[in-house]
């Protein structure tokens, strides 16, 4: 069994795409749609790594990582932020915040499996 890897994302089709890639690479994946869905299942299962949308209902991103990064439980769960939204102020927060990796939309599969394998390989 691979790493567990944790995505919140509310686009679909993104899911489905990230999961397809993901699981082919043998990583086991689990999908949340919304901000607090992702906290919720953050602390219930612990996952290797998640991919982060910053564009989310309920919660965005930058809040579920602020509270990922600032729980003792949750902060060594490491974090690649998805964003569409490439602006440098989205980056420097992202990285002040404390995610180990940021992605811009569209991203190319190949770049997102060897992030993975590279952060939840820890």
């Amino acid at each position: 069994m691979g790493a567990r890897v944790l995505i919140a994302e509310d686009e679909p089709n993104i899911v489905e795409s990230l999961s397809f890639v993901l699981e082919r690479e043998g990583f086991s994946v689990h999908a949340v749609f919304d901000g607090e869905a992702a906290l919720r299942e953050l602390r219930a299962s612990a996952p290797d790594l998640m991919i982060l949308d910053l564009m989310l209902p309920k919660m965005n991103g930058f809040e579920v990582l602020k509270a990922a990064k600032s729980d003792p439980e949750l902060s060594s769960v490491p974090v690649i932020v998805l964003t569409a939204k490439g602006q440098a102020q989205d980056r420097r927060m992202v990285d002040e915040i404390g995610a180990e990796g940021f992605m811009t939309k569209p991203f190319s599969n190949r770049e997102i499996v060897e992030r993975v394998r590279e952060l939840a390989g820890r």
